[in-house]
């Protein structure tokens, strides 16, 4: 079967974006021969406070950070919309948009071990393939409804359109957004935390002070 073109999706808040996004996203790219990664800032986070930042500012940092990778895009869709950003509606559209391409969903395994409450994730299933990230060596979330759904999708290699679960070893980086904003509120250094370009950004507009 020939598969159609493979989209890596990367939906955050990105408030700020940091490399900590930005590693494993090309390795996913890299193992998965990925035609390209889309990197999806939420309009309005269901699971987590408004953003610091506004959705411009992110949309600005997210732009900074991937200009130099030519296969890393910036994608509005959920700014665009507006309202809470529900993965399965961004997904729908997107395929609507692209119905020739296969969308491969980046999640790590702290957001997996939550995804039999995402809102109608049974809908993400039929719409995409799932990369769940995780260090070397560690086990992926497996108790409950969520092993069970591992357990009915989980595959070695990616061969259908939508409807697999896949994992992949990364090199994760002990980063979060929350940790590195305290760093700025702070005024410390943000060095090799994220690309200069971005921490540049965040000095011009006194972002997260």
């Amino acid at each position: 079967m020939h598969i159609k073109r493979l989209i890596g999706i990367n939906g955050g808040t990105f408030d700020p974006i940091h490399f900590g996004h930005l590693r494993p996203a090309l390795e996913v790219l890299t193992a998965l021969h990925l035609d390209e990664m889309r990197f999806i800032p939420a309009y309005q986070p269901v699971h987590r406070d408004s953003p610091s930042a506004t959705a411009q500012q992110r949309c600005d940092m997210v732009r900074l950070a991937i200009q130099s990778q030519p296969k890393f895009q910036l994608d509005t869709i959920e700014i665009d919309r507006g309202g809470p950003s529900y993965m399965v509606d961004t997904l729908r559209s997107l395929k609507q948009k692209m119905p020739d391409a296969t969308l491969v969903l980046m999640m790590g395994t702290d957001a997996f071990a939550k995804f039999h409450r995402w809102h109608d994730w049974q809908g993400i299933l039929t719409l995409a393939n799932i990369v769940v990230t995780h260090r070397p060596g560690e086990p992926l979330p497996n108790d409950g409804e969520v092993g069970k759904i591992l357990r009915a999708h989980w595959v070695e290699t990616l061969s259908e359109d939508h409807g697999q679960i896949l994992d992949l070893p990364i090199t994760q980086l002990d980063l979060s957004a929350t940790a590195l904003r305290e760093t700025l509120q702070k005024r410390e250094p943000v060095d090799y935390l994220m690309p200069q370009s971005v921490a540049d950004y965040i000095r011009q507009h006194q972002l997260y002070q």
